[in-house]
Order: structure tokens, then C-alpha cells, then sequence
């Protein structure tokens, strides 16, 4: 592939897209002709490996170290990305933690800082960021946002990690204001809110097993899977969804 062609492609940025929902979405948006970055904190050899899995198929990938929760690795994140990639098509802001399960009255600073810088204040500045290179406000050609969300912004996750739902409910309204604020420059903004879905994040947050806990209380009665989160991700990426902007898409098996 010349360099003319690489660069013709669409180009997404996905955070996080070493593991989980963020690795399947890199997968697919490789599948659909994507060049794709993706962003990773720890592991260099996970986001690696998806990276060789796309360039193994023809795709074109880079993975660059950048912790969400830092001003700097995201301007250095996103100057990459436009050094090696091109113009930025997409973001998917996926890179999020949540911790151990306790109360409210049990949580300290430390922990509540972490949640809010990772999981609102990240997505505030890559969106920026993209917002800054997509904007026909700014010469840009337009592009899209894709917010993930969850299924506890609108349950509260209570005895669990209600500062984790609370990050996502302003992910939540975040994706309707930033929709609305750049619409008419081409930019079409939106969320999907996953609900149990097999990944390792529940590891992080102390029970790797709480899918199967807890999906007798989902309608269809089973956990989701990252590929499934990441078809709606793609979807609301593409020009099928072209007059789609603001909205968020539960992706939680009904429940």
C-alpha cells in the first residue's frame, strides 16, 4: 500500500482499544477499511498484538501509549495520530476504570478523582481534541464522536460503584450537549450503553465473575459480548447512521 493510499483511508482513534469492547471496535473498524489508532496506559503487548492482527489482514494500525486521565499524553496521542494516520475521521472514546465494589460512605479522594479525571475529564479533552481537528468551524470536514456509556448511569450500580455510574451519566449528558453544540459543523456526536458484557473490567473492580451473578436479571438472560457493543459502535460511526446525532444506544440485553 503507497503512502497516498494509507492516508486516503478514514482514520478512528479508539482509547483503550487494547482489550475488551475497545479491541473488538478496533477489529471491525479495521474490517470496514478503517486506518486505526488505538490508545493503551499499561499494556504494551496486548495492544501490540491487535495491532499485528489488523496489519495481518492488510489493515493499517498503530498503538500509542496514553493514559486518558494526562492533558499531555493526549495532545502527544493526538499529534501522533495525525503525524502517522492523517485527518481524523472518528473518535471512539472508550478508555474508562472502575474500582473495587463499596459505598458511598466508604470512598476516599484518591478514588474519586481517579474515576472523574479517567472516565469525564479524558473524554472531555479527546473529544476536544477532536472536535479542534474535525469542526468545519476549524477546517475540518466533519467526522464522528462515539461515546461509551453504561447501563449503571441509569441504575446508579448502588452498594457497588455508584461514582462509576455517576462518570457515565455525565458521559451521558456530555454526548447530548456536545451533539448539539457542533451538529451544524458536521460533526455528529453519540453514546452506546453497554450492560453486562464479558469483559475484563469486572476483574479490575474485584469480581471477574459478575456477568454470570447477575444475567438471570437481564431479559434475554445472558452477558453481551464486545463484538456485539462494537457493531452498534461501528454503526453509529458509519453513513448509515447519517442522521443520527445525540442519541444513545443501550446495548444491554433489555435490562
Amino acid at each position: 500500500m503507497s503512502g497516498s493510499q494509507e492516508r486516503a483511508s478514514r482514520v478512528v482513534l479508539i482509547t483503550g482499544g487494547g482489550r475488551g469492547i475497545g479491541a473488538a471496535c478496533a477489529l471491525q473498524a479495521a474490517q470496514q477499511g478503517y486506518a486505526v489508532a488505538i490508545s493503551y496506559r499499561d499494556n504494551k503487548a496486548t495492544a501490540g498484538g491487535i495491532v499485528r492482527s489488523i496489519e495481518k489482514t492488510g489493515g493499517r494500525a498503530i498503538a500509542v501509549r496514553a493514559d486518558v486521565a494526562s492533558e499531555k499524553d493526549i495532545l502527544a496521542m493526538f499529534e501522533t495520530v495525525d503525524r502517522e494516520l492523517g485527518t481524523l475521521d472518528a473518535l471512539v472514546n472508550n478508555a474508562g476504570i472502575v474500582a473495587p465494589a463499596r459505598r458511598v460512605d466508604q470512598f476516599d479522594l484518591a478514588r474519586l478523582e481517579k474515576m472523574f479525571t479517567t472516565n469525564v475529564i479524558g473524554s472531555f479533552l479527546c473529544a476536544r481534541e477532536a472536535v479542534r481537528r474535525m469542526s468545519t468551524r476549524h477546517g475540518g470536514k466533519g467526522g464522528s464522536i462515539v461515546n461509551l456509556s453504561s447501563g449503571a448511569s441509569r441504575l446508579g450500580a448502588p452498594g457497588q460503584y455508584v461514582d462509576y455510574a455517576a462518570s457515565k451519566g455525565a458521559i451521558d449528558t456530555m454526548t447530548l450537549g456536545l451533539a448539539k453544540e457542533v451538529a451544524a459543523e458536521g460533526i455528529r456526536v453519540n453514546a452506546v450503553r453497554p450492560g453486562l458484557i464479558y469483559t475484563d473490567i469486572h476483574a479490575s473492580g474485584g469480581e471477574p465473575g459478575r456477568v454470570d451473578r447477575l444475567k438471570d436479571m437481564v431479559p434475554m438472560q445472558r452477558g453481551g459480548t464486545p463484538d456485539e457493543v462494537a457493531a452498534a459502535v461501528l454503526w453509529l460511526m458509519s453513513t448509515e447512521s447519517s442522521y443520527t446525532t445525540g442519541s444513545i444506544l443501550d446495548v444491554t440485553g433489555g435490562r
